[in-house]
């Protein structure tokens, strides 16, 4: 796995990712389908809050390089 892809997904953070947040936007996304957001500690509630105002939000779950991809 590229370094790049373990970085947290806010803008401009570097931090290395601590949670995987799974979310969906039922208008484009089919079935189970679901997208992920990697967050670092820091950034964790903020994103997290971005996706569930807008219904999104599906699950927060601890992140590891090491996790099965969805």
């Amino acid at each position: 796995m590229v370094e790049a892809d373990v970085q947290c997904s806010a803008k401009g953070c570097r931090a290395s990712a601590a949670w995987r947040l799974l979310w969906q936007n039922p208008k484009i996304h089919v079935g189970d389908r679901r997208k992920t957001w990697l967050a670092c500690d820091d950034h964790r509630q903020s994103l997290g809050d971005f996706l569930d105002a807008r219904g999104f939000l599906r699950e927060v779950q601890p992140f590891s390089p090491l996790s099965p991809r969805l």
